[in-house]
């Protein structure tokens, strides 16, 4: 990957500046902060079907390095404790989204008893459809 790719992935990882409603289904501690548009729709969303509901609260390691630190992670965006699900929002475009199936993968070998679910850009559009959401894409 070049420099500037790599600068341009993360800087798409800085939080987005939304207003955030005051959720009455959120469980987390600390106000979540959304990556973008859809993860903040789709906590609308859980949020008027009043699911409870939490924002990134745990990281899968995936792989470590030989000392023992956390070389790769997974971060699923929301946590449905009722029915123990984490869910990941992605946006990206279906060519581009290899490396979080990658990780996907990696997540289900080594927690299998995670219930992860990943929701693509084209489950996106539909939910935004049905709920006449306002998605940037």
């Amino acid at each position: 990957m070049s420099a500037a790719a790599a600068s341009e992935a993360t800087a798409s990882l800085a939080p987005v500046p939304l207003e955030i409603p005051d959720f009455q289904a959120y469980c987390g501690q600390q106000p979540p902060q959304f990556q973008n548009e859809a993860e903040l729709e789709c906590a609308k969303i859980l949020d008027y079907y009043a699911i409870p509901w939490e924002y990134e609260p745990r990281s899968f390691v995936l792989e470590q390095d030989e000392d023992g630190r956390v070389a790769e992670a997974f971060t699923p965006d929301f946590y449905l404790p009722e029915q123990d699900l984490y869910l990941e929002v992605t946006v990206m475009k279906q060519s581009l989204v290899t490396r979080k199936n990658r990780k996907l993968r990696k997540l289900r070998e080594r927690y299998p008893d995670a219930n992860v679910k990943l929701f693509y850009k084209r489950d996106i559009e539909r939910l935004a459809r049905r709920y006449r959401l306002d998605i940037a894409s």
